[in-house]
C-alpha cells in the first residue's frame, strides 16, 4: 500500500469516528508504516481473535452470528480486520478514546433525533387526508431504512442502470417481461394461496391419511416425495412461501405416523436444496449478473440435470412397485452431499451478491476447504473451471493483445475514457494513472498476487497498440483454472516480460527516449553553457521589461537566434523548444506545489497577486513539446519539476551576471583616488561576498546535485527491464533534484529567496552610484587618443590630455564622496552587509540542523563550500549553543 493510501484511509477512518483533536493523522501515519509487516492470518490466530473479542463483547451472540454472516457472504479480509479488532482491544488508551468518542456521537445523534421528531396529531382531532398522507411518508421513510432483502426486479433494474451508466453506448440486452412474471415457468413451487389449497384438502373426504395404514401411507408419501423433488407440491407434503433468501420449508401432514414423518423429514432437505438452486439458476441466468454466474449457473444446470434423472429413475421403480420410502431415502442419499454442496454456494453467492472475479473468489475459497473430502473438493473444482471460463477469455485478451471487451463490468481491470492528448494540460499524468485501475472486489483469490503484473501487461501493449503497431504475445496459450496456481502464473509472467520488453524497445529505440532527456537536460538544467550565453545576452534588454510589454514572437526569434549560434544547433530535438511566460514567479510556484494537502493550501492559493508586476526575467521559462507516447514518462508533473529546476538555476545565473557588472564598474571606479575609500572598500567586499555565495550555490546544484544524480539515473535506465522501472528512476531523479536544492522546503526556500532579494538590491543600488559617477562619458569627452583632423595628437597635446584627467579625475573623487557621504550611501552598505551577513547564517544554522537530523548529507556541502575557511563555524557553535540552551530551559 502506498503512503498516500495509508493517508488517505487514515483519514477516513479518523472521520468516520469523529475524532478530532490530537496529533493528527500524521502520527498514526507514521505508525503504520514502521509496524507494517507482511504477516499472514491464519485460521488459529483468527479463531483466537474471534474469541478474545466475543469475550469484550456485551453482546457476545451477535458478534459471532454478525461474523458468520459475513463469513458466509466471502466477506474479503475479513479474519485480518477481525485480528486487528482484537489486537485494538488490548489498547486501553485507544478504547478510552473510542469511548469518549462513542459517548459524544450518542449525544450528537440524540440531539439530532429531538430536532428531527415530528408531532402526531391528538386523537381527538380528525386526520385530514393531507395529514394522513405526510404521516404516511414520512413513517415509509423510517421503514425503508430497515434490512429488508432488495426484490430480484429491483436488483436487476440497479445493475441494468448501472452498467447502461458506464457503457451508453453498449446497453445491457432485456428478457421480456413475461419471463419474469410466470412463475410457472420457473420450475420451482408455486406458493399462491398456499392456505387456501390446504384447507380445502383437509375438507375433502379421506383426506386424513394417519388414518390409513402404513403401507399405504408409504407409498402415498413415496409418491407426494417424488413430485416434491422436483418442485412440485404433493398432497402431503407442501412447500411455504420463502422471503428473501431463506431455505425452503415444508409442512407435512401431522397426523402421519411418527415413523414415516421422522423418514420423510430427512428426505426434504433435498427438496429444500432443489428449490434453492433452481431459484438461483433462474435468477442468475438473466443478462446483469454477468458471465461468470451464467457459467455457473449452466455447470448447475448440468448437475441438475443429472439430478432429474435420478428423480425420473426413482418414478419408474415407483410405478414398478419396487421403491418405498427406505429405498428411497438409500438412493437418495448420495445425490443429497451434492445438493447440499450446491445449494451452499448458490447461496453464498446470492448473499454476497457476487458477480465476476468475486464468484470466483468463493468458488476456489470453497474448493481448497474442501481438501480432505475428494468428492466435494472434485464437484466445487468442476464448477469453479465452468464458472472461470468467461473471465480467462477476457484475462487472455488482456494479457495478449491490451484488449478489454468486457460487457457486465466483471473484470478486475477497469477501462476509463481519458483522452490521451490531454496529458499536455493536466498536472498529473492521469492517463497512465486512471486510464486503467484495478477493482479490489473484482479480482479472484488467485489472482491477487499477480494482479499488479496482470494490469501492467495489458497497459503496456494498449500503449504499443495505440500507436498503430499490432502486437501479439507469441508464447500466448489458453489459460486454464487448476489447483496448482503455477501453471497459469507461468502463463502471465511470460506474457509481463514480454510486453514490457515490447514497450521498453519501442520507447527507448524507437522514440529515442534518453536522447530525448538528453535534449531537455540541455536546456531546463543549463547543460549547454554556451547557448545560455548567447541568449541572456540578446534577451538580457527584453527581459528587464514588465511581462505585459514583452513580445512573445520577439523572444522566440531570439530564442531560435541563440540555439542557431551555439552548439544546441546539433541538437536533433532542438525545435520542440518554446518559450513560456508564467503567470508568477518561481518562489510563489514552488510555494503552492508545497502547499498542496496541506492547512496552508487554501489561503497560498486564495491569496491576493502580488502589487508589484512582474518583469520577464521573473516570469521566463521554458516549455518543450512531447508527444504520446513519450508523454508517459515526460509528463506534465515531470515538465513543472523541470521548470522550477530551470526558474531557480536561471535567476541565479540573473543575479550573478548583475554582481559581475558591479564588478566591472567597480574595476573602472578602481582608479580614481576617492578620497573616502572606506565605505567603497565594504562595498566592494560585500559585492565579492554575494559573488562567492552565488556562484557557490550554483557550482552545488549543477556538479554536486544534478549531474551525479542524472549519471545514476542514466546508468538505471540501462538495465530497467519494465516502463514501470522507467518511470520509478526518473522520478526519483526529479525528488532527489528538488529536495538537494532546496526546493522542497518551505524554510529554506524562503531564506534563500531574501538573500536573492538582498543581492538584487544591492545591486541596483551600486549600479545607480556608478552611474551618478559618469566616469566613462567624462573620460571619452576628453580623449584625443584617435586624434583631430589634422593628423595624431602631439607630445603637448597628450601632456595636457593626462592633466585634464587628473583634475576631471580629483573633482569627480571629491563630488562623489560629497554626494554619497550626504545619501547616507555609508549607512546603505552597512545595512546591506547586516542583512546579507544574519540571512546566511541562518541559511547555514538551518542547513546544519537538515543535515544532521533529517540525515540530508548532501546539503552539508553548502556549509563546507560557503564555509571554506571556518568564517562562519565561531558564530554557527555559538548559534547551536543557545538554540540547546533554549531547548533544554
Amino acid at each position: 500500500m502506498s503512503e498516500f493510501r495509508i493517508h488517505h484511509d487514515v483519514n477516513e477512518l479518523l472521520s468516520l469516528l469523529h475524532v478530532g483533536g490530537g496529533d493528527g493523522a500524521e502520527v498514526y501515519i507514521d505508525l503504520l508504516q514502521k509496524n507494517r509487516t507482511p504477516y499472514v492470518t491464519t485460521s488459529v490466530s483468527a479463531h483466537s481473535a474471534k474469541v478474545k473479542i466475543a469475550e469484550y463483547s456485551k453482546t457476545p451472540e451477535d458478534f459471532l452470528k454478525k461474523y458468520e454472516e459475513l463469513k458466509s457472504k466471502n466477506a474479503r479480509n475479513l479474519d485480518p480486520l477481525v485480528y486487528l479488532l482484537s489486537k485494538l482491544s488490548e489498547d486501553k488508551e485507544m478504547l478510552q478514546c473510542l469511548q469518549q468518542n462513542a459517548k459524544e456521537r450518542s449525544e450528537a445523534n440524540a440531539s439530532s433525533a429531538t430536532s428531527t421528531s415530528f408531532a402526531i396529531p391528538p386523537t381527538s382531532s380528525k386526520m385530514s387526508m393531507q395529514e394522513f398522507e405526510e404521516l404516511r411518508k414520512k413513517l415509509g421513510n423510517v421503514t425503508a431504512s430497515s434490512q429488508v432483502p432488495q426484490s430480484a426486479e429491483v436488483t436487476r433494474k440497479m445493475l441494468r442502470d448501472r452498467h447502461n451508466k458506464k457503457n451508453p453506448t453498449q446497453p445491457n440486452p432485456v428478457f421480456p417481461n413475461w419471463v419474469y412474471d410466470r412463475p410457472a415457468l420457473i420450475g420451482d413451487f408455486i406458493t399462491v394461496a398456499i392456505g387456501v389449497l390446504w384447507i380445502m384438502c383437509e375438507n375433502l373426504p379421506g383426506s386424513y391419511r394417519g388414518t390409513l395404514p402404513l403401507p399405504a401411507q408409504e407409498q402415498a408419501l413415496v409418491d407426494d416425495l417424488l413430485f416434491v423433488l422436483i418442485g412440485v407440491d404433493g398432497r402431503d407434503i407442501t412447500a411455504q412461501p420463502v422471503l428473501g433468501r431463506q431455505n425452503r420449508s415444508f409442512i407435512v401432514d401431522p397426523t402421519l405416523d411418527m415413523s414415516v414423518k421422522e423418514l420423510v423429514n430427512r428426505i426434504l432437505p433435498v427438496a429444500s436444496y432443489y428449490s434453492t438452486i433452481t431459484r438461483f439458476t433462474e435468477e442468475k441466468w438473466s443478462f446483469e449478473y454477468g458471465q461468470v454466474n451464467h457459467a455457473l449457473t449452466a455447470a448447475m444446470r448440468t448437475l441438475m440435470k443429472e439430478y432429474l434423472i435420478l428423480v425420473t429413475q426413482l418414478e419408474h421403480l415407483h410405478r414398478q412397485g419396487m421403491l418405498s420410502l427406505q429405498k428411497l431415502w438409500f438412493y437418495i442419499q448420495p445425490t443429497m452431499r451434492t445438493m447440499e454442496i450446491l445449494a451452499s454456494i448458490a447461496s453464498s453467492v446470492d448473499k454476497g451478491d457476487c458477480m465476476g472475479g468475486s464468484t470466483l473468489s468463493l468458488l476456489h475459497d470453497r474448493t481448497f476447504n474442501y481438501t480432505g473430502d475428494s468428492q466435494a473438493q472434485e464437484l466445487c473444482l468442476y464448477l469453479t473451471k465452468a464458472a472461470s471460463v468467461p473471465y480467462f477469455e477476457i484475462l487472455e485478451k488482456w494479457i495478449y493483445r491490451g484488449i478489454i471487451k468486457d460487457p457486465y463490468s466483471e473484470f478486475m481491470v477497469e477501462e476509463h475514457e481519458l483522452q490521451k492528448e490531454k496529458i499536455q494540460e493536466d498536472y498529473n499524468d492521469k492517463y497512465w494513472d486512471q486510464r486503467y485501475t484495478i477493482i479490489q472486489h473484482r479480482i479472484p483469490s488467485f489472482l491477487q498476487k499477480m494482479a499488479g503484473k496482470i494490469l501492467s501487461t495489458g497497459k503496456y501493449l494498449n500503449v504499443v497498440r495505440e500507436c498503430g503497431r499490432d502486437v501479439t504475445c507469441p508464447d500466448a496459450k489458453e489459460v486454464l483454472y487448476t489447483l496448482k496456481e503455477r501453471a497459469y502464473v507461468e502463463q502471465i509472467e511470460k506474457s509481463y516480460y514480454y510486453a514490457s520488453k515490447v514497450l521498453l524497445d519501442f520507447l527507448m529505440e524507437e522514440k529515442e527516449l534518453v536522447a530525448r532527456l538528453r535534449s531537455i537536460k540541455h536546456y531546463f538544467l543549463m547543460d549547454k553553457g554556451d547557448f545560455f550565453v548567447h541568449f541572456m545576452d540578446l534577451t538580457e534588454e527584453e527581459l528587464k521589461k514588465p511581462v505585459d510589454d514583452i513580445v512573445p514572437p520577439r523572444l522566440e526569434a531570439l530564442l531560435e537566434l541563440a540555439l542557431r549560434m551555439s552548439t544546441a544547433n546539433t541538437d536533433p530535438f532542438k525545435d520542440d523548444l518554446k518559450i513560456d511566460l508564467m503567470p508568477y514567479d518561481v518562489i510563489t510556484q514552488l510555494l503552492r506545489v508545497l502547499a498542496i494537502d496541506t492547512k496552508q493550501e487554501k489561503a497560498v492559493i486564495n491569496a491576493n497577486p502580488p502589487l508589484v508586476a512582474l518583469s520577464g526575467l521573473e516570469a521566463f521559462s521554458f516549455d518543450y513539446i512531447v508527444k504520446w507516447p513519450l508523454s508517459l514518462i515526460i509528463n506534465r508533473k515531470a515538465l513543472t519539476i523541470y521548470q522550477m529546476l530551470f526558474r531557480h538555476i536561471f535567476y541565479c545565473k540573473h543575479v550573478e551576471r548583475l554582481l559581475c557588472n558591479v564588478w566591472i564598474s567597480n574595476k573602472t571606479a578602481k582608479q580614481y583616488a576617492l578620497h573616502r575609500a572606506k565605505w567603497f572598500a565594504t562595498a566592494f567586499a560585500l559585492r565579492q561576498r554575494m559573488l562567492n555565495f552565488v556562484q557557490n550555490i550554483q557550482y552545488y546544484m549543477m556538479f554536486e546535485v544534478m549531474e551525479p544524480t542524472w549519471h545514476i539515473m542514466e546508468n538505471n535506465l540501462k538495465s530497467a527491464s519494465n516502463i514501470d522501472d522507467v518511470l520509478c528512476h526518473h522520478t526519483t531523479f526529479l525528488d532527489n533534484c528538488l529536495k538537494d536544492c532546496m526546493l522542497t522546503n518551505p524554510e529554506l526556500l524562503k531564506i534563500f529567496a531574501k538573500l536573492m532579494s538582498v543581492c538584487v538590491m544591492f545591486t541596483n543600488c551600486m549600479l545607480r552610484f556608478t552611474q551618478s559617477m559618469k566616469l566613462d562619458r567624462e573620460l571619452n569627452r576628453l580623449s584625443l587618443e584617435h586624434g583631430t583632423m589634422e593628423g595624431p595628437p602631439t607630445q603637448s597635446e597628450r601632456t595636457e590630455e593626462q592633466e585634464k584627467k587628473k583634475l576631471t579625475s580629483k573633482f569627480l573623487a571629491e563630488h562623489v564622496d560629497a554626494l554619497q557621504s550626504d545619501a547616507g550611501f555609508e549607512a546603505t552598505i552597512s545595512k546591506f552587509d547586516s542583512n546579507f551577513s544574519t540571512l546566511l547564517l541562518d541559511l547555514l544554522d538551518k542547513l546544519s540542523i537538515y543535515s544532521t537530523t533529517d540525515c540530508e548529507h548532501s546539503m552539508i556541502n553548502i556549509i563546507y563550500r560557503l564555509d571554506f575557511n571556518g568564517f562562519y563555524t565561531e558564530r554557527l557553535e555559538r548559534m547551536a549553543i543557545e538554540r540547546s540552551q533554549k531547548a533544554a530551559a
